[in-house]
Formats: C-alpha cells, structure tokens, sequence
C-alpha cells in the first residue's frame, strides 16, 4: 500500500517537476533574446519561486524513490527476481541445445614418449 501511494507522488512530482520546467524562461542562450519581458516587476520572485519548487520536486522524487524502495514487499520481489532468473537459464539452455556443440571442442595432442635407444 505505501509502495503504491509513493509511486503515485512520485508521478504526480514529476508532472510538477517537467511543467516548472517549462514555465521557467531560459537564463541564457539563443532563447533569452526572444523573452525580454523579464523587465517587468515581480518577474524576479516568480523565477526564485519556480526555482525552489524545482529543486523541492526533484528532491521530493529521490525521497519518495528510495521510500518506495524500501516500502516494497521482499516476497514478490525474491518471486519475481526467481521467475526471471528461471526464463533466461531456460532461453539460454534453448539457445545452446539448438546450436549443436555449445563449446568448441579442442584437440590435444597424445603425449609423446622419447624414443628409446
């Protein structure tokens, strides 16, 4: 259940995050030429508020990641990591009976005995 609900917040912080993103205007670069509308008064608070609630979306994602990390259940992940684990070693044992030889197969010469005189 609080893995569920951290997922939720974490999309919906992320949804937040991409739209301050692109509300924000560019502080450099080709594009600032076009935005010379950041004369006007008040422009300033709004870009350090958009920029704190950068960093606290961004910060609120790697919170509620590793909170969702540690709040899965250990069960179905050990299920899961299992079930996969069992597809790829019988993907791979397919693989190589259908190859034929799966290792190339070296030949040794027979020891060799000095001649006797």
């Amino acid at each position: 259940m609080l893995y569920t609900f951290c997922i939720v917040l974490v999309l919906i912080a992320s949804v937040l995050l991409i739209l301050a993103v692109l509300v924000q205007s560019p502080k450099s670069g080709m594009a600032a030429n076009f935005g010379a509308s950041n004369q006007v008064i008040g422009v300033r608070q709004t870009t350090d508020f958009l920029e704190k609630f950068t960093w606290a979306m961004a910060s609120a994602i790697l919170v509620l990641s590793l909170l969702a990390t540690v709040a899965m259940d250990r069960e179905k992940v050990a299920e899961s990591n299992a079930a996969s684990m069992t597809q790829d070693a019988e993907a791979l044992i397919e693989k190589v009976a259908g190859e034929g030889e799966a290792v190339p197969q070296l030949e040794v010469p027979a020891e060799q005995t000095p001649a006797q005189e």
